[in-house]
């Protein structure tokens, strides 16, 4: 359609006004063609005609949509234009609050004078690794698609930044940097990026000053190459600089300053190591005090002083050179005091001793009195002579100028050279970005050369910009295959030409520079002559002849001739320099040498090109005046050169732009001057970007995003199968003219305007259809409205009619009510009639009835006793008769079994033959069976003693039962007197009958008497009413006062309980901060071990040669105090063994700080020593003067020594293995015992227990036989043994420090001195025929009886005292209750006191019984336990004589009868432990460890199995008491666990693994610690699994450390997994399929350097969650532990769903929230699914959820802003802020949110105390718990598979 037709009625315009450059309005009639006159309205209310150009009759600039306002991209505006691109910068600007704007390839940034948060590191993580287009505009969106290209195209890339001083050049090349030292970090240890950041700081202070525009004016250009390796990381940099502004060293304009430095240096004069330099106040220095302002506000130069030589330091400058730096700048101050005297008209002279300049010879270090000469003086040179002329007083001011000049450049370019050398890395670099940050086009009242030479500078950087976007534009053409025409753009190629092609303005300046006689104004009449009226671009003023003006791109400049010349020479005296090289002072010199020569060369870059700062002469070898020649290349024609260098440099890389604009020149913060704006795009480029833009096909769509968007303006017979012909056909019908589209391979390009001719087309469509949705409801509304009142209607007649049905109902109800009432009254008189005549009938029955049953029983009766006397006649009969029968049975019995009898006898006494020779034989079990029968004996006399103490009980009992007998009569008496008080009352009767009458007497007086009390009664009856009264309202006070009272103190509970609440969550946070903190550390630390890991084995690849040494392993770097205790125990016991097996180890740098740990351990281990020697020694000399008594006495204190010493040592190795034996006799004795045999009455039992006792006596004897044969054997051992017998001393000592105190010192010297003697003695001099042999067998067996008999003696006795104690005490409870009841019973009357005594004497009876009954028992249990011992040993007798069947006669056999014995087989009985050799431990760990595959054993195996399998091993190792073994294991399996995770750390399914194994291994050392805290759910079998011999806390402080790094490494892995997905599918994704439409944004977003993989979907988490949680489960992970890290997880994707929303405005939007709030109550489905709600996780997603209803809600008066308010408690303000700023709406039926409202959030949150920082962070970590969660799994019950090659261990 024609552009004409858009200028309807209502369509708003944009027309030009002087005062803010354009101004809206709107149309009141519609446009036709030939009309003169517009008819508009503007915005402030008023109308306007306004007359079109007659000669172009051209339109004004049509308004772009509201909807597009505010957009990211210029160029994806509909109307590309001025005034469209200043209004969307100011709307950004100052609504939005957003600095940033793109325009196509341009990041447009405006200064918001204030400091913005907006920089941080959490800004910089969610920008890298993002798309350009996706995020909001940011220079570092442009940082990273600079770094992206560069390692996606691999070419080199720049990043231009230009603007006017002040509108913060600086800065955002500052932040550009670190981006890049942040992203990518440095490729060694010299932490390249923090010495990039470093070099601002100097370059600030030395190249940046003060102006008038800005407080921190860049006064010179620099190009800095950060240079990358390989895998692209930072190795070095180069820095550039361009023209210098020399000029202000010496001369600063009002209001303007010098070079920051100097004031730096005065401010930080009073520093000691200042004093040489002897300044002072920058206002005593003329260089410093011209511009009279001397302090920046805001700024302190001490500080930034102490900054500049911190940034010094770190770039390798040492503190002499930053001295000579000093000196050098302080002597450029005392110069510029250097003041002259004129003499006459051509010479001046110096005062004598000077000041100034003495300080300036001094600090400089030269000849005073020739420095002095050579400022008053010049020499000149001609072809034959030399002379030496005095100069002027203004010609030596100028000299003095010149000469300070020069040295700052000099200083300058050698601190510049500095940096760069230090920068410079010795890797080869791969590729750069380049960051240039220059001056923009700059104009002024006056300019001069450096104007000059800045706009030259700009004209070049333009022409390139030109170009570079014209490329890409035809490059986007020529990609969609669309026809283009070649597109009219601004060439500024003459201008440039103008300045520097041959007689170009350069050359004309050149070539009067060295014209001997050459001025300015010969100059200025060589331009006049050359180009006036001959070149379009140069002008001449028309009231000046020493001024040219010139037609830039950007405007005219008129530039002033005064001082070209001067500047462009830059000349300084030869004879003032040699005075300078001549100084003592070492650095001066070095600063005017040769580059080749100097000490920083300036060729020594990265990059291998020579600095464009300067390019020095080359001149011929040998030929003289070659350092003047030095002096001699003008400044323009060295930055010309340098200028040509960058272009070729910029044009070899991918340029990036950033466009700096200066909103006010008041710096004034979020204020937006419109003109001064303009002004600057139209010279930055930005306008010449929208025109080359605007004049092809400026808005693009895809043909998706065109269909979704324009969907609406179909009909359903349009949409086709095919998108593509779907939009072409649709296009042919909305827009007529083919020429205002076209249709690309992927795109549809469209001219400007018709974007917003097609919204506006959708707008009419979207409201029609609105106003059809409109009046559908409406009409909806009012129906329903009728059909209520219908209802209302309806439901009254219905009531009223239910009312009068109600009435009659009830009428006939009280007629039926009366009906029934007579009916049942009637009924009721009947019925009563007829039950009297029926009871009376019943009771005749009755009565006839009982007298027929009694006489029918009576005979019954009688019959019945006749059968029982039979009865029992017969039955005496027959009893009589077998009493006869049964005496004679019993008579034969007893003839037969006396002869029976008689043959048992025969049989018992060859038992008893028997018995002897095997009591010979087997004496020990004989000692045994005496033992037992000693035993019962005890246990005889015991029982005689308690029934002796009973029959005393007995007899207490009687005589208290006497004297409750005697009382018993007393009380008798007392109820004969009784009754004798009975026949009293009686008496007693008959005078009450008398009384009784004298009563009736004095009832008339009562009478009376009671009329007086009823009036009293009265009167009193009024007073208590009154009282009560009184009392009420008493009660009521009182109840009032309760009721505040419990309400203060409901309060105060309240209070305090708030208060208690708070502190309790105060503590919490406090843990958890203190927790964060330790597991912060714990990741420092690992983070730092891995990197120590890499250096060494970086190391290792880079030294070739072999060196002997040990390296550290692992668990020597710890960081905590238990870590230090556990690798410095370790390497106690692993140092020889390391040394021994891995010697072809390389020798590892040496750690610092673990050398200072180690060597304090090592202080303490020798103090340690020296104290266990000290002890040694004391105890040598107690056991040498112990066997210097020995002497004296040998056989008595020799043999008391060794006994007592062997009784210990072999009771405690025997000791254990005793009880185990012990256990198994008796539970195989308890089997099948025979009663019969062992009844205590038995022959076999009495014959039995004469042989344990005869056994037991001839034991004792030879128990002492062994005893004293013991001791003379020991005897004869220590006078065959030399005393000497510490034989390895150093053995000794290495086992003595691991002893704790001295009793174990004591007896490991005494076991070694018995060792060392019996190693030493000659076996066959005292064992000739084995005795001693047969002697020791014996004495063990000795001791271990002994041992088990004093033992269970010493039990018995202790069981026996303590049950009489308790005898004892119940006695003498009773005896006290007795007394007590007495005396209660003394102080009752009679009759209740025969009752109490009589209960009481019932209680105690039955108590006393009770008590008999427990003691019958226990001895019932005694005696039953003897009866199972004593057949347990006849049974094992019984059994062991039939083995000695043998050895007896064939008679013998014959006849005994032989008893089959039955071995039954036990099963083995496993302990939960698993034993390896030491030998072996490298190949369990590598088996379990090092080579196992966490999914087969998550599928195949128990949870945790190589936990529980590591933890037998450690306790079998505690059993063995091995602790060189225990800290092995734990060492290796530590290490070994960290080599896996470090090797495979980014698979998740291992990490998880060995997290669940870790957390296992820690809850077994806690459940089997033997601590009771952690045994209260074992099993009584798990109890006895507990470690007995060592404490492993210390390790397990040390597993919690190491499974809190693995935790912290999973939750790594989960973020890089997770990361990817979080923004596709909580963002991008429609799951909601509809709701969000597309935005017209013209689609002009930047390509990605990563590949397009396919769009994430929500099902997409969601299916990752499920694998993450399913994994979890199957390793056994606790289930407190998945909820942490289900919790960290859902925190990952809220924050970064958060960060990545409130950077993009494009998803501000309404529906997007409410894609954002379903996607969230898909993940809580998921969290309630998997019964996880309780895990905190939905807590996390709260700030999301905020944010998403924070889109939703209203956004327009002030109760919708207290609603925000409350409802975004978990948002901060900066993020509420941010949401409303960014919030866009889709559609023009949405408004925008105004921003007074958001002023009124800001208000309203003004109090509210919380971070300013806006993103949350998403890298942080929860800190994690691990609650002791114990197993129920018995150890012995696991069985180790074959598929873990674990063969090598056993069960135990």
């Amino acid at each position: 359609m024609a552009a004409s037709e858009l200028y309807t009625k209502f369509a708003r315009v944009w027309i030009p006004d002087p005062e803010e450059v354009w101004k809206s309005a709107e149309l009141l009639k519609d446009y036709k063609p030939g009309d003169k006159v517009l008819l508009l309205h503007l915005e402030d209310g008023k109308d306007l005609e306004y007359r079109l150009d007659p000669k172009t009759e051209e339109l004004p600039h049509l308004r772009n949509p509201d909807i597009l306002v505010g957009e990211n991209d210029l160029t994806a505006l509909s109307y590309l234009h001025e005034p469209a691109v200043l209004h969307n910068l100011r709307v950004r600007f100052i609504d939005s609050k957003l600095i940033y704007t793109y325009c196509g390839i341009v990041l447009v940034a405006i200064n918001p004078y204030e400091q913005l948060p907006i920089y941080g590191e959490d800004i910089i993580n969610a920008y890298s690794g993002q798309n350009m287009g996706d995020m909001d505009p940011h220079i570092f969106a442009v940082a990273e698609e600079a770094y992206k290209q560069m390692a996606r195209d691999e070419r080199n890339q720049s990043i231009i930044v230009s603007g006017e001083s002040g509108a913060g050049k600086t800065v955002s090349a500052k932040y550009a940097m670190r981006y890049f030292a942040t992203v990518s970090g440095s490729a060694s240890e010299a932490n390249v990026e923090e010495k990039v950041l470093a070099s601002n700081p100097i370059m600030e202070s030395i190249g940046n000053a003060k102006t008038t525009r800005n407080d921190n004016s860049s006064r010179f250009g620099k190009y800095i190459e950060i240079g990358f390796d390989k895998r692209y990381r930072i190795i070095g940099a180069n820095m550039r600089t361009y023209l210098l502004e020399k000029s202000r060293v010496v001369f600063q304009a009002e209001e303007e300053r010098n070079y920051h430095i100097f004031y730096q240096l005065c401010a930080s004069a009073k520093l000691p190591e200042f004093k040489m330099l002897r300044l002072g106040d920058a206002d005593n220095f003329h260089y410093t005090k011209q511009g009279g302002s001397p302090v920046i506000e805001g700024v302190d130069d001490a500080t930034e002083m102490a900054q500049t030589r911190q940034a010094c330091t770190l770039l390798g400058i040492s503190e002499s050179y930053q001295m000579g730096i000093f000196r050098i700048l302080a002597g450029i101050l005392h110069l510029g005091n250097v003041g002259f005297t004129s003499r006459d008209s051509d010479s001046c002279t110096i005062p004598p001793k000077h000041e100034p300049l003495s300080i300036f010879c001094d600090l400089m270090a030269v000849d005073f009195e020739e420095m002095c000469h050579w400022l008053c003086h010049r020499k000149l040179a001609t072809a034959t002579e030399t002379y030496i002329k005095p100069i002027s007083k203004l010609q030596a001011t100028n000299a003095r100028d010149a000469l300070a000049k020069h040295i700052y450049a000099k200083l300058f370019n050698w601190i510049v050279d500095h940096v760069n050398q230090v920068l410079h890395s010795a890797v080869k670099q791969h590729s750069f970005i380049g960051v240039l940050d220059i001056y923009g086009f700059e104009t002024f009242e006056i300019n001069s050369f450096e104007q000059f030479c800045i706009n030259y500078a700009n004209e070049k950087l333009q022409q390139q910009f030109n170009m570079h976007v014209f490329k890409l534009e035809q490059e986007e053409y020529m990609k969609e295959q669309i026809p283009w025409t070649l597109i009219d753009f601004y060439d500024n190629q003459p201008c440039i030409n103008l300045i520097e092609s041959k007689l170009g303005i350069l050359d004309l300046l050149d070539e009067e520079c060295r014209m001997p006689k050459g001025t300015d104004d010969t100059w200025a009449q060589k331009l006049y002559n050359t180009h006036l009226n001959k070149c379009a671009l140069f002008e001449k003023p028309r009231l000046s002849n020493k001024a040219f003006i010139i037609q830039h791109f950007a405007d005219k400049v008129e530039y002033q001739c005064e001082g070209f010349l001067e500047k462009n020479k830059d000349t300084v005296f030869e004879e003032q320099i040699k005075v300078l090289k001549s100084s003592k002072f070492k650095m001066l010199p070095e600063l005017f040498q040769d580059d080749e020569k100097a000490i920083s060369p300036s060729s020594a870059t990265s990059s291998g090109r020579t600095p464009l700062s300067r390019t020095p002469a080359k001149p011929t070898k040998g030929r003289p005046g070659q350092a003047a020649k030095e002096h001699k290349k003008t400044v323009g024609h060295q930055f010309r050169n340098s200028l040509h260098l960058l272009m070729e440099t910029l044009n070899a890389t991918t340029p990036h732009y950033v466009r700096c604009i200066k909103p006010n020149d008041f710096k004034f913060p979020f204020t937006f001057d419109e003109k001064r704006a303009v002004q600057q795009l139209r010279a930055c480029g930005v306008l010449e970007t929208i025109r080359i833009s605007a004049a092809g096909f400026p808005s693009r769509w895809t043909y998706q995003e065109f269909f979704s968007r324009y969907r609406v303006l179909m009909k359903q017979k349009d949409v086709l199968s095919e998108r593509k012909q779907t939009c072409k056909n649709v296009l042919e019908k909305l827009i007529v003219d083919k020429d205002k589209y076209q249709f690309g391979k992927t795109k549809i390009f469209f001219r400007a305007g018709q974007v917003a001719y097609l919204e506006k087309l959708r707008a009419d469509k979207l409201r029609a259809a609105c106003i059809r949705i409109q009046k559908t409801i409406r009409g909806w509304l009012l129906r329903k409205k009728y059909l209520r009142m219908r209802k209302a209607a309806i439901t009254v007649q219905r009531y009223a009619r239910g009312h009068q049905a109600r009435c009659y109902a009830k009428f006939l109800r009280r007629t039926k009510a009366a009906t029934i009432i007579q009916k049942y009254w009637r009924m009721y008189v009947i019925r009563r009639r007829y039950k009297i005549r029926r009871t009376a009938t019943i009771v005749l029955q009755s009565y006839l009835r009982g007298y027929l049953a009694r006489n029918r029983y009576r005979k019954i009766l009688r019959e019945h006793k006749a059968v029982i006397i039979q009865k029992w006649v017969r039955g005496w009969l027959a009893r009589t008769y077998y009493k006869r029968s049964m005496h004679a049975i019993i008579y034969l019995q007893c003839c037969f079994r006396r002869m029976m009898a008689k043959r048992e006898l025969k049989k018992l006494k060859i038992e008893a033959r028997s018995v002897e020779r095997y009591k010979k034989l087997h004496i020990g079990m004989e000692n045994k069976i005496m033992q037992l029968q000693r035993k019962v004996d005890e246990q005889n006399k015991d029982y005689k003693c308690l029934m002796e103490k009973l029959t005393n009980l007995e007899g207490v009992y009687n005589s208290e039962t006497e004297k409750l007998r005697s009382d018993l009569e007393r009380l008798h008496l007392s109820e004969e007197e009784a009754k004798i008080a009975t026949g009293r009352v009686l008496s007693l009767q008959e005078e009450i009958a008398k009384l009784r009458k004298d009563l009736e007497q004095t009832q008339c007086e009562k009478k009376s008497i009671e009329e007086c009390a009823d009036r009293y009664k009265q009167e009193t009856e009024q007073l208590v009413s009154n009282l009560k009264e009184e009392n009420t309202l008493l009660k009521q006070e009182k109840e009032a006062l309760n009721h505040l009272i419990v309400e203060q103190a409901k309060e105060m509970t309240e209070t305090m309980e708030k208060k208690l609440i708070e502190e309790t969550k105060q503590l919490e946070l406090d843990l958890n901060d203190e927790r964060l903190r330790y597991q912060n550390l714990l990741n420092e630390f690992s983070r730092l071990e891995e990197r120590y890991d890499d250096l060494k084995e970086e190391m290792t690849l880079m030294v070739n040669v072999p060196k002997p040494g040990h390296r550290r392993t692992d668990s020597t770097h710890s960081s905590n105090e238990s870590e230090c205790t556990f690798s410095s125990e370790i390497a106690e016991t692993e140092d020889i063994p390391s040394r021994t097996e891995e010697p072809s180890e390389k020798k590892v740098p040496l750690d610092m700080s673990l050398f200072l740990k180690l060597q304090k351990r090592v202080t303490e281990l020798e103090q340690e020593k020296q104290v266990m020697q000290d002890e040694l020694d004391h105890k040598e000399e107690q056991v040498l003067r112990s066997k210097a008594k020995e002497e004296e006495r040998p056989q008595i204190r020799g043999a008391e020594l060794e006994y007592e010493s062997l009784k210990r040592q072999e009771l405690e190795s025997e000791n254990k293995k005793l009880k185990n034996e012990l256990n198994e006799l008796r539970k195989a004795l308890s089997e099948k015992s025979a009663p019969e045999v062992t009844a205590p009455g038995a022959p076999a039992y009495r014959v039995l227990m004469e042989q344990l006792t005869s056994v037991s006596e001839e034991l004792d004897v030879r128990k002492e036989e062994v005893l004293i044969l013991r001791s003379q054997l020991m005897s004869q051992k220590e006078a065959i043994q030399p005393k000497n017998t510490m034989t390895d001393s150093t053995i000794l000592l290495e086992d003595v420090q691991k002893m704790k105190d001295k009793g174990e010192i004591a007896q490991a010297y005494i076991g070694l001195k018995e060792t060392n003697r019996s190693s030493a003695m000659d076996g066959h001099e005292l064992n000739e025929d084995g005795e001693l042999l047969l002697v020791y067998e014996g004495l063990k067996q000795a001791n271990r009886l002994l041992e088990s008999q004093l033992q269970s003696q010493k039990r018995s006795h202790e069981n026996e005292a303590e049950a009489l104690r308790g005898e004892i005490q119940s006695l003498k409870e009773e005896n006290n209750r007795q007394q007590q009841l007495l005396a209660q019973n003394l102080q009752l009357p009679p009759e209740a006191r025969i009752e109490a005594s009589l209960q009481h004497e019932i209680t105690r009876l039955t108590n006393e019984n009770l008590d008999l009954m427990e003691q019958l028992e226990k001895q019932d249990k005694t005696v039953r336990k003897l009866k199972k011992q004593l057949k347990v040993f006849a049974k094992k007798i019984g059994e062991l004589e039939v083995g000695q069947m043998e050895n007896i006669s064939p008679g013998q056999i014959i006849d005994e009868p032989i008893r089959p014995v039955n071995i039954p087989r036990k099963e083995k009985d496993f302990q939960g432990m698993l034993e390896y050799k030491k030998e072996d431990e490298q190949k369990l760990v590598k088996n379990l460890i090092l080579e196992l595959k966490p999914r087969g054993v998550a599928v195949n195996l128990i949870p945790g199995l190589p936990a529980y399998i590591l933890f037998m091993c450690v306790r079998h190792a505690d059993y063995l008491n091995d602790d060189q073994k225990v800290r092995s294991l734990l060492t290796s399996t530590i290490n070994s666990i960290k080599k896996v995770l470090k090797k495979r750390g980014d698979d998740f399914e291992t990490v998880s693994f060995w997290l669940s194994n870790t957390c296992r291994f820690l809850h077994c050392l806690k459940q089997y610690s033997g601590e009771e805290g952690f045994m209260k759910h074992n099993t009584s079998r798990q109890n006895e699994h507990c470690l007995t011999n060592f404490d492993l806390a210390e390790y397990r402080q040390v597993l919690s450390d190491l499974a809190i790094q693995i935790y912290q490494q999973l939750v790594r892995v989960l973020e890089n997994i997770l990361q990817p997905m979080i923004v596709s599918g909580m963002l991008e994704h429609e799951t909601i399929q509809g709701v969000s439409g597309v935005k017209p944004t013209g689609l002009r977003k930047r390509t990605s350097s990563i590949a397009d993989e396919g769009t994430y979907t929500l099902d997409s988490i969601l299916r990752q969650l499920n694998s993450f949680h399913s994994v979890m489960c199957q390793h056994g992970m606790d289930p407190e532990l998945i909820k942490q890290v289900v919790k960290q997880m859902f925190y990952i994707v809220g924050a970064v769903t958060l960060n990545n929303l409130l950077l993009r405005k494009d998803m501000c939007s309404w529906s997007k929230g409410m894609q954002i709030r379903y996607n969230v109550s898909q993940l809580e489905e998921w969290l309630r699914d998997k019964n996880l709600m309780n895990s905190g996780a939905k807590e996390t997603l709260e700030p999301l959820i905020q944010a998403a209803q924070l889109l939703q809600v209203k956004k327009k008066t002030d109760d919708d802003a207290e609603a925000i308010c409350s409802m975004c408690n978990a948002l901060t303000t900066a993020q509420i802020v941010k949401v409303l700023n960014l919030y866009t709406p889709v559609n023009e039926f949405e408004e925008r949110v105004s921003v007074s409202f958001i002023r009124t959030i800001q208000m309203r949150l003004r109090d509210r105390k919380d971070s300013p920082q806006l993103l949350m962070d998403a890298k942080h970590i929860f800190p994690v718990t691990f609650p002791f969660n114990p197993s129920s799994l018995a150890l012995e019950t696991i069985q180790i598979p074959a598929s873990l090659g674990l063969g090598f261990i056993s069960r135990v």
